[in-house]
């Protein structure tokens, strides 16, 4: 972990990840969408997802895998759903349809569930049931008809989690070609409306190209977590979350930042202490090593670089942090407080766990249930109300130069 004072802040603690135009992206999903089917049976073999005939899981496939997985997992993958269905009913019953005289005229809102969504679920370094609840229980929630469930080298884990969560469907494919083939459909996959889910840096760049003929949620990068601590904090507590977050690939980053130089260094010997015999250290040891933690004078200077940072995760471990939440405008989700570990948060607590990284957080809030959904208006133009509305919706018409405008307007007060 590199240790700096904030006055001689490396800049690559605030760089953002270019996305790269992947020449082989671009093939891929052309080849999909002229190949359909084939084109993603070739490109699922060529990556080394295997030679599979159907993509589908069947019924016997899905019960095949979920009798494979033993109670204490399924117990804890039901605890999950019913956390994150929770919060999602919350977030819900939050927003609500709107009717309204203004100037009168009746205007409103209807909210409409998107109809149908394809949840992505990586299947690279790890099998990540917890991704499938993520995704698609707000999906259910919100209530789309249609939920999509895709995972490369599928686990039963995974299968379990995707059927108890709701999904519709479930395949066994993953990469560019999955988002390709949600995106514009072959002749066994349907369509989506939308793709949500996380992803390497080639489903990162699938995502961003199909963008358009369907929506994504947002373009993540590299998973991070910054926590913010004092003396006051537990060193071991804070070493094992920059390890947790270390050990999802090479390219994720731990940051730290601490009014106690002292505290950084306890850190740091302690993650070197776990990392000896943390099953996963050939990859949490490279993204550890190229961590970063700043020492500040004071808590406020903690806040100012969180928010230009604009984390994913966000970590307050120092004292009084409850204090000072409404100073952080920037991160994708906030745990306040010693024990409120990242990890609560990747798996059963009740919030989502795909957040935007990157910065993204500058401009949009993790994966929700308001993701699934569609605030839609409408309005009803009084005859009481007509003449005025009719008059100066022609006056800015002209003035923009659009005269059918003018004439649909002056038509129906009498003008024309």
């Amino acid at each position: 972990m590199l240790i700096y004072d904030y006055k001689n802040t490396d800049k690559s603690f605030f760089a953002k990840i270019e996305f790269e135009y992947i020449n082989s992206v671009n093939e891929i999903i052309n080849s999909v969408k002229t190949g359909g089917d084939n084109a993603v049976r070739e490109y699922t073999k060529k990556f080394g997802d295997g030679d599979i005939n159907s993509f589908k899981l069947s019924d016997d496939e899905i019960s095949e895998a979920i009798n494979k997985i033993d109670k204490d997992t399924i117990n804890s993958i039901q605890y999950a759903i019913k956390n994150v269905s929770e919060f999602a009913k919350a977030q819900l019953a939050s927003i609500k349809e709107s009717e309204v005289n203004i100037s009168g005229n009746i205007l409103g809102h209807k909210i409409i569930p998107i109809e149908s969504v394809g949840c992505y679920i990586p299947g690279g370094n790890y099998p990540l049931p917890s991704t499938a609840v993520m995704t698609i229980v707000p999906a259910k929630i919100a209530g789309v008809k249609r939920i999509v469930a895709v995972s490369p080298k599928i686990k039963p884990v995974t299968v379990a989690a995707a059927h108890l969560s709701g999904a519709d469907e479930i395949y066994k494919i993953g990469g560019v070609q999955a988002i390709a083939a949600l995106a514009y459909g072959t002749e066994s996959i349907k369509k989506v409306n939308k793709i949500t889910g996380p992803g390497n840096k080639y489903v990162t760049a699938a995502k961003k190209h199909v963008y358009g003929e369907c929506g994504i949620d947002f373009l993540a990068g590299p998973s991070e977590v910054l926590i913010i601590a004092d003396e006051t904090a537990n060193p071991k507590f804070v070493a094992a979350d920059m390890l947790a977050q270390c050990e999802h690939d090479k390219d994720a980053r731990a940051f730290l930042i601490s009014t106690s130089k002292d505290f950084v260094l306890k850190v740091k010997n302690h993650a070197e202490s776990f990392l000896e015999t943390l099953q996963t250290k050939d990859i949490a040891k490279v993204s550890f090593e190229k961590s970063i933690a700043i020492v500040v004078d004071n808590i406020n200077r903690a806040v100012q670089i969180s928010n230009q940072k604009a984390p994913e995760h966000l970590e307050l471990c120092f004292k009084n942090s409850k204090d000072f939440i409404n100073e952080f405008t920037n991160y994708g989700s906030l745990f306040i407080g010693n024990y409120s570990a990242e990890v609560f948060g990747d798996y059963v607590s009740g919030t989502n766990h795909t957040l935007p990284t990157n910065q993204v957080a500058k401009y949009s809030g993790g994966l929700s249930v308001f993701d699934y959904l569609k605030i839609q208006t409408y309005q009803i133009i009084s005859e009481t109300a007509l003449n005025k509305t009719a008059e100066y919706a022609s006056k800015l018409a002209k003035e923009e130069g659009l005269y059918a405008h003018k004439l649909a307007a002056d038509i129906r007060n009498n003008k024309e």
